[in-house]
């Protein structure tokens, strides 16, 4: 082992506890209050805030030049993650970098710190992605949840002699997220001009959500043939129901099939990675060997193959 990466890797190491122990751990120093040392009017800002916020800003700058984003605005917004993507790929960043670290740190005994903080590195854009993924799909789950409770919120309102305007307003502020965001969305570009059944169509489409868009079908019927919407709201909500008993019924059936899904696209993964860490040796000649690299890329291949393959046979639509 060479001595300098040696003495580098521990002055790291010594550098992080010392942030952690005297930014997280220790107790704050009494002081006086900011606003009683600041003249009116004047914000004060830290000079790690300020480094923090160009160096999003410069990121912000490099990504809006191109025309495809890893991660979006709009991505971002599904998934319910309230930042820039310039702070996202920041904190993405600043995560890799921890990682590369630690993967440095334990591949000192072995040699192996490169590839350690290769492999680490990678889980940061990698986890974020699927964090993303996973909040996008559970925001669209409780959102499909919400829409029959919400139907029957705008059929009340219209019996109480209010305007459809007026009550997804109303719903948009008595609802919880993510119902009242996308209403309030809507409620936003109904008011730009554009006309309530298209916003809620564009909603249906963005949350991926049938029975949200015969909600909008209906509404934008209703609007051009005339009749008691508040009645039409409720047989359509009356049918929203009686998909999500199915649902439920559908997803208690197959929560085993999803179990076995998830064990199965896990278990080499933890193998791989508890053996890496217990039997170093046991992996050197597959990262050392041409042979053994291919090998690793397509047994990823197959496992990636696999793992999708699993997912569609224990998903079930209807």
């Amino acid at each position: 082992m060479n001595p300098a990466t040696l003495v580098a890797g521990l002055a790291i190491a010594m550098l992080a506890a010392f942030v952690l122990v005297f930014f997280v751990l220790a107790p704050p120093a009494p002081r006086v209050a900011s606003d009683r040392r600041r003249a009116p009017g004047v914000e004060h800002v830290s000079a790690l805030s300020r480094a923090a916020e160009r160096t999003t800003a410069a990121v912000e700058n490099a990504v809006s030049k191109r025309s495809r984003r890893a991660f979006g605005p709009e991505e971002l917004e599904l998934a319910g993650i309230k930042t820039e993507p310039g702070g996202f790929l920041v904190l993405i960043g600043s995560a890799a970098s921890v990682f590369a670290l630690v993967g440095v740190l334990l591949g000192l005994s072995n040699g192996t710190s490169f590839v350690w903080a290769i492999v680490l590195a990678i889980f940061a854009p990698v986890g974020a992605k699927i964090l993303v993924i996973l909040r996008t799909s559970k925001r669209r789950e409780r959102f499909a949840e919400q829409i029959d409770d919400t139907v029957q919120l705008v059929a009340g309102g219209l019996r109480a002699g209010h305007g459809l305007s007026r009550t997804v307003s109303a719903a948009a502020s008595d609802t919880d997220a993510p119902m009242s965001e996308e209403l309030a969305r809507v409620v936003n570009e109904t008011r730009l001009g554009r006309s309530l059944a298209d916003s809620l169509a564009v909603t249906a489409q963005r949350m991926r959500s049938d029975d949200f868009e015969w909600v909008a079908q209906a509404i934008a019927i209703n609007q051009e043939t005339g009749g008691n919407l508040a009645e039409v709201l409720d047989r359509v909500g009356k049918t929203i129901r009686e998909r999500n008993e199915i649902r439920r019924q559908v997803k208690a059936l197959s929560a085993e099939g999803r179990l076995s899904a998830i064990v199965l696209i896990a278990l080499p993964i933890v193998i791989f990675f508890v053996l890496l860490i217990l039997r170093p040796t046991y992996f050197a000649a597959f990262f050392l060997n041409p042979i053994g690299v291919l090998a690793l890329i397509a047994a990823v291949v197959l496992l990636i193959v696999g793992s999708i393959w699993v997912t569609f046979a224990v998903r079930v639509r209807f």
